[in-house]
């Protein structure tokens, strides 16, 4: 069973902020989504965050959450005259925040990998008509959309060979590996997390890399 970063207890006040905070940044700094969300992981607020900071997840408010990401970031804003109070109205990017914010609870997957896979902008394109439906409804469609993403992506194998400058037979001489089962695990007919360890070590010796950087590892997998 997956082990969740924070009790449900906290969820709702953090989706509550985090919806704050990038409709505070967007709406009230003219700060473009996608820069903000960049801003967000930068700050390493994201990371503590997902490593249960009392202070992000329950100890300050949505427009406080967005300042912390600005002043560590060192980015300067010019603060609008209303910045102690929070819109009462739900624009699209307050809602991206509070459903990301569940996404990430939900799941597991870090917000960094979560960008790498969707931009905040297109999570933002989602508020109609997903703004209304269950919150499931967008996990579902979010999980299906990283799906696809990952059924059309290089594999780690294949990216470190070619980073390497090697060709795959010469990866299958160095490592010791049989050149068409290297070739299954690049193309990922094959699954390399069922390699044998002795396989992946060689591996990532001739590649000059840890281990499991060979391997295909969700950090959302329960």
């Amino acid at each position: 069973m997956m082990t969740r970063a924070y009790d449900n207890f906290y969820l709702p006040g953090l989706m509550k902020n985090l919806g704050f905070a990038f409709d505070f940044a967007v709406n009230g700094c003219a700060l473009k989504a996608d820069s903000f969300y960049d801003f967000f992981i930068a700050s390493k607020v994201a990371g503590e965050i997902e490593r249960r900071s009392p202070r992000f997840i329950c100890g300050c408010s949505g427009t406080e959450l967005a300042l912390s990401v600005f002043d560590r970031v060192g980015f300067e804003v010019k603060l609008p005259q209303d910045i102690l109070f929070e819109r009462y109205d739900r624009t699209a990017e307050y809602w991206a925040g509070w459903i990301l914010a569940f996404y990430q609870w939900e799941t597991n997957i870090s917000f960094s990998k979560i960008r790498d896979y969707i931009p905040f902008s297109q999570i933002v394109n989602m508020y109609n008509p997903l703004h209304e439906a269950p919150k499931e409804k967008f996990v579902d469609i979010m999980n299906k959309l990283i799906k696809e993403k990952n059924s059309k992506k290089s594999t780690n194998l294949q990216n470190l060979r070619k980073a390497a400058g090697l060709t795959q037979k010469e990866l299958s001489q160095l490592a010791g590996v049989n050149l068409r089962t290297l070739q299954q695990y690049e193309i990922g007919s094959k699954d390399i997390n069922k390699a044998s360890g002795q396989a992946i070590n060689s591996l990532a010796q001739v590649l000059h890399c840890n281990f499991y950087d060979v391997m295909e590892l969700d950090l959302g997998e329960e």
